[in-house]
């Protein structure tokens, strides 16, 4: 049976984590094991994360040390829970990635899910994921089918979306729609080129061809470079049946509505569209431009002017990277 490391990254949000692990508690895969990475929070995650699982007796483990965590742990050592205490905000990749070390130095996994901290987990989404991915030894990164946590009949995604490289703007597929259980999973995943990040199964041998994900970008576009860097070397995967519900940026304050997005959201969004065209896609630079001058000038309508400034330093940065 497959070995599954489950990795989920923690800033300022134990409340999600632990519902997030409540859930993954409940998950029907029976060889897995959890791994927090804690990007240097200051609410006593760690240590509210470590009483929960004192609590429900679960085995844990809790490392500060960067050379036990690049070795994966004591020889023996095997947990069900291993919280890693980063001491600093590394974002989305370098938090990922503390995890991934971890494992693939200690006990040996076949498949490694990232995975949100403010998402629950359907009982059987794990299961379906391994299915999917066990069917197809050419798929690299599998995705789930994303349900909004506060209105359970409403897609985030259908296992990602795609990417247009000339304006710069990425569309899960499904957004918007309905959840009704009926899924063309063939037709998803011919659309796909990301899986969308909240929910992602990487393979083992994935990661040995492609790499870690890119810390350039500390927040959004690592699945996207993830998926480019892969082209050719393996598929993206998408398992209907995994049911995962996402509370959609509780940490950063995601959303489209430019009235209502926190500035965390927005600089990075706008600097990493910059970073990842320029690597990727040089010759679409003066559209993607284009299409963020007006979303600039949108911002200036509504008032926003914290983000018109941090709109105007990413573009800056991201022309530097």
């Amino acid at each position: 049976m497959s070995r599954v490391a489950v990795i989920l990254v923690n800033w300022n949000g134990w409340r999600d984590t632990l519902e997030c692990l409540e859930s993954l508690l409940e998950l029907t895969w029976p060889d897995l094991r959890v791994i927090v990475c804690d990007n240097g929070s200051t609410d006593d995650s760690l240590q509210r994360i470590a009483a929960w699982a004192a609590e429900h007796g679960v085995g844990c483990r809790t490392t500060m040390d960067r050379p036990d965590v690049e070795t994966g742990g004591a020889q023996g050592d095997d947990p069900w829970l291993t919280l890693i205490g980063i001491g600093e905000n590394r974002g989305f990749a370098g938090g990922c990635n503390a995890g991934l070390r971890h494992a693939l130095a200690g006990e040996r996994f076949d498949y490694f899910w990232l995975l949100n901290n403010d998402t629950v987990a359907a009982p059987d989404s794990l299961t379906r994921l391994v299915e999917r991915m066990n069917e197809d030894a050419r798929i690299g990164i599998c995705g789930s089918t994303l349900v909004h946590y506060h209105d359970r009949n409403r897609i985030q995604a259908l296992g990602g979306g795609w990417y247009c490289r000339w304006l710069g703007v990425p569309w899960h597929h499904g957004r918007f729609s309905r959840y009704t259980g009926s899924i063309d999973r063939q037709r998803a995943e011919a659309r796909m080129n990301y899986v969308e990040g909240a929910s992602m199964l990487v393979s083992r041998r994935f990661l040995d061809e492609v790499g870690l994900l890119c810390e350039a970008y500390f927040l959004y576009f690592e699945e996207a470079d993830w998926a480019l860097r892969a082209k050719g070397r393996f598929r993206l995967g998408y398992a209907p049946e995994s049911i995962v519900y996402h509370k959609v940026g509780a940490s950063i304050g995601t959303s489209s509505n430019p009235a209502r997005k926190s500035r965390t959201c927005d600089y990075y969004n706008i600097r990493n569209r910059i970073l990842f065209t320029r690597r990727y896609h040089p010759a679409a630079l003066v559209t993607v431009g284009m299409v963020i001058v007006l979303e600039i000038l949108l911002r200036v309508a509504v008032g926003r002017w914290d983000l018109v400034r941090g709109a105007l330093n990413a573009l800056r940065e991201g022309g530097r990277q």
